[in-house]
């Protein structure tokens, strides 16, 4: 299974709030696949899924910021900055202000959610992706994400070489 968008995720875990692990633990059906048109959004997350891009019944997406620089494609190393949330509006790990994560698309070195969210995007833009369970974190769940959960991200697209 790919890695979170984090790489040092691992390390990033052992500082989530056991309250964020019991918020983790409730909702979800463990056993169906997560289907980003039939959840109800926090109305702090700004999610209007009729309004997104539908890129599969698992992936939509929505450019808040339409970037101006290199586009974002198979083979390209890219550079972010992002904030993940659960769609009950409980942010789960973020990035904004710390490190950026880079990455090469189509390596399978994050989530295919992102992996495919992201072609198509422009350096210097900032997208919203709602990614279901099937190209997240499937049946097994990821640390403290439960089995076939939505997940929430707001990416900023830092550059494209």
């Amino acid at each position: 299974m790919p890695l979170h968008p984090v790489r040092l995720r691992r390390r990033v875990a052992s500082l989530i709030p056991l309250a964020f692990a019991a918020a983790c633990l409730t909702g979800t059906d463990p056993g169906t696949p997560s289907n980003p048109a039939t959840e109800t959004y926090a109305a702090s997350l700004g999610v209007n899924i009729s309004q997104m891009q539908k890129i599969s019944d698992a992936l939509y997406i929505q450019d808040l910021i339409v970037g101006t620089g290199t586009t974002a494609a198979a083979g390209r190393s890219v550079s972010a900055t992002y904030t993940g949330w659960l769609v009950d509006g409980t942010q789960f790990d973020s990035n904004v202000g710390k490190t950026p994560i880079s990455f090469v698309l189509g390596q399978q070195q994050v989530i295919q959610g992102w992996e495919l969210g992201l072609l198509g995007m422009r350096a210097g833009g900032k997208r919203r992706l709602v990614i279901g369970s099937d190209l997240a974190y499937g049946s097994a769940g990821y640390l403290d994400i439960r089995p076939n959960t939505t997940l929430v991200y707001d990416i900023q697209l830092l550059s494209v070489q």
